[in-house]
């Protein structure tokens, strides 16, 4: 008798509960950063700083200092939410007519655009947008931090110095973009190994591939002696900005200069017994609480069943349209999974961060600064190159953000839940979020629970362990396409999270992703 082992094969992490903090990232060294910053006296702030700037070295291709996110806050002595957006901007001297639609169609990488000649506005030095994530981080610790600023950049120095580790799944993320990144000659000395991808450390651990990230340890070094407003204000904003240029791009000092991000009041909403907090304006916060209100017309039973997916579908299509008209996110679904990193942090005291940073594609713009080492954000590609529409591209305009990280409180528990992903977000959200308000779910089971993606097209991503009643009753509304979840590509949103039920916390990660883990701060450490 044949078995299955695509069916039979099952992936879980373990969830552990504990009175102290719990940092959940997408990758494990990141996460134990910010861990350590707890255990050495930090709360939820510090942690996520921390975690922020480490994930950008150990992750290089996802975020980064020059990329832009959001994220929320709770203040658990206040019992307040509070938002950050750290979002990109489109350069001053930005001119949407060096963006000639080349008249071949539709673009080939995160968004349905009409293709820009030279893909001007995915790939290349003219993609890059002014970026966010130093400041909002400065901002943050300005307002809440406990810590000092320089302790919390050292991890991340410190990995920059040591390089980061090219192991089975670095060396198959490299690959994918090998052809791009050979385009940009930083780049390719940066990842490449004579125009290829590196070559993987041996599976015995006796020989190591690293990558060279000395210049980026210099550059995080002076941000951690002079400040976050070095990166915008100083000679390092400066001499980033003059490597851009030079590279064609129009990201100019004065944009720099110019940036700050936005403390906000959240948005917020309640949801049958729940209450929700997100981030407003720019973001799929809106999208997300247009798709909870849509759902809430329905009753649930126990468990999640036909009624519920068939619920969350239909409103994640209304929300989708309604985000598509008004909001200027246009097009059909995508093409590629976006590339962004998610993670969130519960103290001891039960503070949260939720936290959602990206470079907008996979290695942003495939352009390191060689001043820096910084490798640069896509967020252009994050406009409409088409004119006359609502997110049409424009010099100095605010990018609209895919991210949506939440907080949410249903009696007694608090979660932070967010998820990398692109337009695929906001699906895994609505699911999870419903998941914790409508059956009880602790985070191991919301985590470990099947899903399905509605990204803005006609056509529903089922997992396909779904039950049947499921999938069919879905296809009677939709086109329904079954997949399962793996560690690349991913179907589906990639989430990490953490949970608070009374003074217990928890946390956990994608199932599916190799690096990702929730690790629990040690006092003793």
């Amino acid at each position: 008798m044949s078995v299955n082992l695509s069916r039979t094969a099952q992936t879980r992490k373990t969830v552990i509960e504990t009175e102290h903090g719990v940092v959940a990232a997408q990758h494990r060294l990141a996460a134990q950063a910010g861990a350590d910053v707890l255990a050495a006296g930090g709360d939820a702030v510090d942690a996520a700083i921390a975690t922020s700037f480490a994930i950008g070295v150990l992750e290089p291709w996802m975020s980064g200092p020059a990329g832009g996110g959001a994220l929320m806050l709770w203040r658990a002595d206040e019992g307040r939410a509070e938002a950050l957006n750290y979002g990109m901007r489109a350069p001053s001297g930005l001119n949407p007519a060096d963006y000639p639609l080349s008249g071949n169609g539709v673009a080939g990488d995160l968004f349905p655009w009409q293709e820009v000649e030279g893909n001007r506005n995915v790939q290349g030095a003219t993609a890059v947008a002014v970026p966010g994530v130093v400041d909002g981080m400065g901002q943050m610790h300005e307002r809440y931090g406990r810590m000092p600023w320089a302790d919390l950049l050292a991890p991340a120095v410190d990995f920059a110095r040591e390089g980061l580790l090219v192991d089975w799944y670095a060396a198959l993320i490299i690959a994918s973009a090998t052809r791009e990144l050979a385009k940009d000659p930083d780049a390719a000395t940066l990842f490449l190994e004579d125009g290829q991808w590196p070559k993987i450390s041996g599976w015995t651990a006796l020989a190591e591939q690293r990558l060279d990230q000395t210049r980026m340890a210099d550059s995080l070094e002076r941000l951690a002696r002079k400040g976050a407003r070095e990166f915008y204000d100083g000679d390092l904003g400066a001499t980033m900005a003059a490597d851009i240029q030079a590279k064609g791009g129009s990201l100019g000092h004065d944009d720099l200069r110019a940036y700050h991000a936005e403390f906000s009041a959240p948005l917020s909403f309640d949801y049958r017994n729940a209450r929700f907090h997100v981030v407003p304006g720019l973001t799929a916060g809106p999208t997300f609480q247009q798709t909870l209100d849509s759902m809430a017309g329905t009753e649930f039973g126990p468990a999640p069943d036909a009624t519920s997916f068939v619920a969350t579908s239909e409103g994640l299509f209304r929300a989708y349209e309604t985000r598509l008209q008004t909001m200027g996110d246009t097009g059909e679904t995508e093409t590629h999974a976006g590339c962004t990193t998610h993670f969130s942090v519960v103290d001891r005291d039960g503070n949260m961060v939720s936290q959602t940073q990206t470079l907008l594609s996979i290695f942003g713009s495939r352009v390191v600064s060689p001043s820096t080492g910084f490798l640069m954000n896509n967020g252009i590609m994050w406009f409409d190159p088409v004119q006359g529409r609502p997110n049409s591209l424009v010099a100095g305009k605010r990018c609209l953000m895919n991210v949506c990280p939440i907080l949410g409180e249903a009696g007694e528990t608090r979660f932070a839940y967010g998820a990398s992903g692109g337009r695929k977000i906001v699906s895994a959200m609505s699911q999870m979020a419903s998941f914790v308000a409508d059956f009880g779910m602790d985070a191991e089971a919301a985590f470990h629970h099947p899903r399905i993606d509605v990204s803005g097209g006609n056509t529903i991503v089922a997992d396909d362990t779904l039950p049947a009643a499921v999938t069919d009753a879905l296809a009677a509304q939709h086109p329904v396409v079954t997949t399962r979840r793996s560690p690349f590509p991913y179907a589906f949103a990639c989430p990490a999270g953490v949970m608070r039920k009374g003074r217990l916390n928890s946390g956990c990660t994608e199932i599916m992703s190799p690096w990702g883990d929730a690790i629990c701060e040690e006092p003793d450490r």
